[in-house]
């Protein structure tokens, strides 16, 4: 059975795991210029969001 794992980060991005290896960091504040991937740019703009986790199970 696979596993995925998105844990949004307070204050950051979406991480996105597979089986427990980090597949990609996606953007949750919308300013990323690598857009949909986050290039740090919530820490700079002052984005604020609660941190929460979804499992997903196949």
């Amino acid at each position: 059975m696979v596993k995925v794992t998105i844990n949004a980060k307070e204050n950051g991005p979406l991480i996105v795991e597979l089986d427990g290896e980090r597949l990609c960091a996606l953007c949750r504040c919308g300013k990323s210029e690598k857009s949909p991937n986050c290039d740090g740019t919530h820490a700079k703009s002052g984005f604020k969001a609660e941190a929460s986790e979804i499992k997903v199970c196949d």
